[in-house]
C-alpha cells in the first residue's frame, strides 16, 4: 500500500517532505507533482525502481527517461552541453521543457537511449518539486505518469493512490497540476529538433 502525501502547494511542511525523501532513498518509486502534470520517480541507480516505471507504463527500451534537476550546476554534471545551447536552456528554465542531450559517464547505461547514448534533463518550476529535490540532493529519474492505452495523465492524488496502490510506494498530493506534458526539445543532433509539443512554448527554439 502507498504512503499518502498530502503537500501544501505553496509552502511544502519539511517534515513531509523529509518522509517522501527518505522513502526514495530507500529505493521507493513515488508519484509526485510537477509544473507539467504527475510523473512517476526514483533515484537515479535504483534499477528496480526503473524496471517498475517501464512495467507501469509499458516502455520499451528506446524510451528516454528524464533526470528532474534542482538546478543547472545538477544537471550539468549529467549531460554534455555547449555554451551555445547552455544559454537557450538557461532562458527557458525553470519551466515546462525536457531536454535531449548527449549523456556522460555519470548517468547509467539503464537509462541511456540505446542508439544515440542521449538522456532528457529538465529544471521543474514547481514549488513541491523543488523542495523534494532540494531534501534529495540529486536528481529524480522521472517518467510522465501516463497510463498505457490512456490519452491523458492521472492528475489528482487520489486517483493515483486509488489505481497505483500497489505499483508504487508513495504518493505526493499537493492539488491538480494539469495534464499537458511538457515541451520535449531534442538539441543532440545538432539542429534543435522538436520532439512534443507540450505545456512550453516553442518560439524561442524558431
Amino acid at each position: 500500500m502507498a504512503r499518502y502525501f498530502d503537500v501544501h502547494p505553496d509552502n511544502p511542511q519539511p517534515r513531509l517532505i523529509s518522509g517522501v525523501a527518505d522513502g526514495i532513498r530507500s529505493g521507493g518509486l513515488v508519484a509526485y507533482p510537477t509544473d507539467s502534470c504527475y510523473a512517476l520517480g526514483c533515484r537515479l541507480g535504483n534499477r528496480d525502481g526503473i524496471e517498475r516505471i517501464r512495467s507501469i507504463r509499458r516502455l520499451d527500451d528506446r524510451h528516454h527517461f528524464t533526470l528532474v534537476c534542482q538546478n543547472f550546476a545538477q544537471l550539468g554534471q549529467f549531460v554534455q552541453i555547449d555554451n551555445d545551447v547552455f544559454r537557450t536552456i538557461k532562458a527557458a528554465t525553470p519551466g515546462s521543457y525536457t531536454f535531449i542531450l548527449p549523456a556522460t559517464k555519470e548517468v547509467p547505461r539503464q537509462l541511456l537511449h540505446p542508439k544515440k547514448k542521449t538522456v532528457g534533463v529538465r529544471i521543474p518550476d514547481h514549488v513541491v518539486t523543488q523542495a523534494l529535490l532540494a531534501e534529495l540532493g540529486e536528481p529524480l529519474v522521472s517518467s510522465t505518469l501516463l497510463l498505457p492505452d490512456e490519452a491523458e495523465p492521472l492528475t489528482q492524488g487520489w486517483e493515483i493512490k486509488d489505481r497505483l496502490d500497489d505499483l508504487v510506494d508513495a504518493v505526493v498530493d499537493s492539488g491538480d497540476c494539469g495534464t499537458e506534458p511538457t515541451t520535449v526539445v531534442d538539441f543532440s543532433g545538432g539542429d534543435v529538433e522538436i520532439l512534443r509539443q507540450g505545456a512550453g512554448s516553442t518560439e524561442r527554439f524558431a
